[in-house]
């Protein structure tokens, strides 16, 4: 029991003495549970860009060097920490609020901050293409939710870099509107004003010498510049390097071939990569583009770890919908740690059939043979698909509508050999192949071809 020492001397009655020191214990115990529940948040990182004396820059996050190993999309992040990945990559602010799956309460920035998983915090800016930067209301609305989201998330311990804006000078364009580059020069100061504590990068459709020369000249106040690129993704380092860029890179999406970029059938669909070509051009371009680019690259972002419909459904995503892995993450998995996981995908070694880009008649039959080797050695399970060709195609990553699926489709089907019925219905199609382990590991290759 506690006693009380009053400063004048007061002769207490016995009951009232002990009462009081009874109410002195309990205001001490309140005081000390108030002070628990209010204590400070943990500490918001801190996030810098250094120089060393060879010229090289590199983060530092709470004063330990940090080079990104990261990915693009919100998924699995549980797997992402087992491959070596140490970061994600969003492209707006209110995926930062989202639930990390189905079935969970909790948001992605408590998960990742968890996980010690730093997140590149995407911060929508809209496109010029499609906003009027003359409009001063707007213009200042935009701000103002800018404004707001920094100083909502800034103390955050998962955040690593403001990614502020994505091919917001329009994918298809050549970056020659000055005005988005003067917009972002505004808003990149006022993030720094408000966050000192965290970088601030811009994202750009490819390297063009353009868009990178008005980077430097109109953006003095963007730390990083960020390159998406796909096929041209190994050089994207050296190119905004020749375009006069002097000041951090990080590469922040790559991945396969981009269906635009491709061979074309003669009426123009694009032909898809297997998921065991796209795992080599994975693990080639992060090798290549750090290789090429070390003094200024601050790490890449591989796009896109999850599932997507884009161009086909199987085009970008470094899993199935059905939630198992495909090549690519055991490529990037191999990149990161120097060592390939213990229980590997499939490898699609080639999809064979006579009309493979060509056409066939209404109803016609016609065979497909998948050529597959699996590094564990464990039963394979094959599921053939026919939808037809996708149309409802978005421009810079947009949602697109998944195609139909058609039944009827399999005439006789034996693990990796299958004979196809063509539609009865004449047009354009893709077969794909989707070859499952068992084990959450999974391959799957596609053909399109015709029906007239």
């Amino acid at each position: 029991m506690l006693t009380l020492h009053f400063p004048l001397q007061i002769d207490f009655p016995p009951r009232l003495r002990v009462r009081l020191n009874q109410m002195a214990f309990g205001m001490m115990l309140i005081f000390a549970l108030v002070s628990m529940t209010t204590a400070p948040l943990k500490a918001g990182s801190v996030v810098k860009i250094e120089k060393g004396p060879d010229g090289q820059f590199h983060l530092t996050r709470n004063g330990k060097q940090f080079f990104i190993n990261g990915v693009g999309g919100t998924f699995k992040l549980e797997e992402l920490k087992a491959a070596g990945g140490n970061s994600i990559r969003t492209w707006g602010i209110e995926s930062l609020e989202k639930p990390v799956g189905p079935g969970s309460t909790q948001s992605l920035l408590k998960r990742a901050e968890e996980l010690d998983i730093a997140i590149t915090a995407g911060i929508w800016v809209q496109h010029v293409t499609r906003f009027d930067y003359n409009d001063k209301k707007k213009v200042e609305k935009q701000r103002e939710t800018i404004r707001e989201a920094v100083l909502k998330f800034k103390d955050s311990p998962a955040i690593l870099v403001w990614g502020l804006g994505n091919e917001m000078e329009g994918p298809a364009s050549d970056g020659s509107d000055v005005r988005i580059w003067k917009e972002l020069n505004i808003l990149a100061g006022m993030i720094k004003e408000i966050d000192p504590s965290h970088p601030v990068m811009t994202v750009i459709a490819g390297a063009n010498p353009t868009k990178v020369k008005n980077a430097k000249q109109y953006c003095p106040n963007i730390d990083i510049l960020g390159v998406n690129g796909y096929a041209s993704a190994p050089g994207a380092g050296n190119a905004v390097v020749s375009a006069g860029w002097d000041r951090p890179f990080v590469l922040t999406e790559f991945g396969p071939v981009g269906h635009w970029e491709v061979p074309k059938t003669s009426w123009g669909a694009p032909v898809e990569p297997t998921s065991t070509q796209k795992a080599a051009n994975y693990f080639a371009s992060q090798k290549q583009v750090i290789d090429a680019s070390k003094k200024i690259c601050l790490g890449t972002y591989a796009f896109l770890w999850g599932y997507k419909q884009e161009a086909t459904s199987t085009w970008y995503g470094m899993y199935l919908q059905t939630g198992e892995k495909l090549g690519p993450v055991d490529a990037m998995s191999f990149a990161w740690t120097g060592a390939w996981p213990e229980q590997r995908c499939p490898l699609l070694k080639k999809l064979d059939a006579e009309f493979n880009g060509k056409s066939l008649t209404p109803s016609q039959e016609a065979t497909v043979t998948a050529t597959v080797v699996d590094p564990n050695s464990t039963p394979l399970r094959y599921e053939w698909v026919l939808m037809k060709e996708a149309t409802d195609l978005g421009i810079g990553g947009e949602h697109e509508s998944t195609p139909e699926t058609l039944k009827n489709a399999i005439a006789e089907q034996k693990d990796n050999v299958l004979k196809l019925r063509a539609p009865a219905q004449k047009g354009n199609y893709r077969l794909f192949v989707y070859v499952r382990n068992g084990q959450g590991a999974a391959a799957t290759g596609n053909i399109p071809f015709q029906v007239k």
